[in-house]
């Protein structure tokens, strides 16, 4: 989400009495301002509205010396004097209000301030932002998507809103709204692979799995060597129950980084479950020569279903090539003796 940009009002306005003593405090209150002293700057505010001068102006700029300092509660009783003062009417005294309360979690009145900032200025886009965050506060997923659709089309190159109107779709189920959003965002900014990416986790979310698999593929034609997202492709192949293709994945993405381990207890565990027992213990190797723990995990199981297939000497060689790698595990060193005995 974007900054919350704090509103000033910094401008001078004619005033009845004192005008010449009041403008002079105002003046000195707002270099103190821009110096950071902000506790300073509040005394001279005050002391300008016990001159004459304008109170919305001060209010407002107290407001926001407060706000600096982030103490939000009298933050936004300032800045509701400010409101107040100026009968509702100067948008940037409800945003900076609207925001604050915000902060303090007061989340339905930072709504309703928020419409009330909009109605006034709708072309504030960090404004429908933090509306559409603000009603996902309270369970308001409709008036979620609205705040989030009104930013979107104020700046439809911003990718982080895409991201986030997607997820404001699929937490309402509507996953063709969610995908058509992102496929769009994709051919207006085409640079941004990740769109694709993250097409084929919607659409995993849905176990769309060859749908899936296509949009990974698609990502895949661009970033060809992206080991991360091969591994998500890998991933949904097995979870669609393309065991085979998902192992010739994993097999890809260990000539491309053999150091990624978490690949080769994957493939390891993928072959084992084929009962595949010379790949599976050539990926376990792989992983353990990476310094992964799961390896040894991987090596008990070989160990174990050896075992219960008669295969004894096959139950040991498993086992002591564990130990090669985890010399410490002294539950491994036990099991290595008692299979001696």
């Amino acid at each position: 989400m974007r900054f919350f940009k704090l509103h000033i009002l910094l401008l001078l306005v004619g005033i009845a009495f004192s005008a010449q003593s009041a403008d002079d405090i105002l003046a000195r209150a707002t270099d103190l301002y821009k110096q950071g002293r902000y506790g300073d700057a509040i005394l001279l505010y005050r002391k300008a509205e016990q001159r004459g001068a304008d109170p919305f102006i001060t209010s407002f700029n107290v407001a926001n010396s407060l706000f600096q300092e982030e103490k939000f509660p009298e933050s936004a009783a300032a800045y509701r004097k400010a409101v107040d003062y100026s009968n509702g009417t100067y948008a940037p005294a409800l945003f900076n209000l609207a925001s604050v309360l915000f902060r303090l979690g007061e989340y339905p009145e930072s709504v309703a301030t928020y419409h009330r900032a909009l109605a006034l200025n709708s072309d504030n886009v960090s404004a429908w932002l933090y509306l559409g965050e603000a009603c996902s506060h309270i369970g308001d997923k409709v008036g979620t998507i609205r705040a989030l659709e009104k930013a979107y089309e104020l700046d439809p190159e911003d990718v982080s809103i895409a991201y986030q109107l997607s997820e404001a779709y699929i937490a309402m189920g509507d996953y063709e709204s969610a995908i058509s959003l992102v496929r769009k965002a994709y051919v207006q900014n085409p640079s941004e692979t990740d769109f694709l990416i993250y097409i084929g986790d919607i659409y995993r979310i849905q176990k769309n799995y060859e749908a899936s698999t296509g949009a990974y593929r698609e990502a895949l034609s661009i970033t060809p060597d992206n080991t991360a997202l091969l591994y998500k492709l890998a991933d949904v192949l097995a979870e669609g129950g393309n065991t085979y293709v998902a192992m010739d994945i994993l097999t890809q993405i260990l000539e491309i980084d053999p150091k990624f381990s978490d690949a080769a207890i994957f493939l390891g565990n993928l072959a084992f479950d084929a009962k595949w027992w010379d790949r599976a213990e050539l990926a376990y190797i792989q992983a353990a020569k990476n310094k992964n723990e799961e390896a040894l995990f991987g090596f008990r199981n070989l160990a174990f279903e050896a075992s219960q297939r008669g295969d004894h000497q096959g139950s040991k060689r498993y086992l002591t090539i564990a130990h090669q790698y985890y010399p410490q595990d002294e539950t491994l060193q036990a099991e290595l003796l008692n299979l001696e005995e």
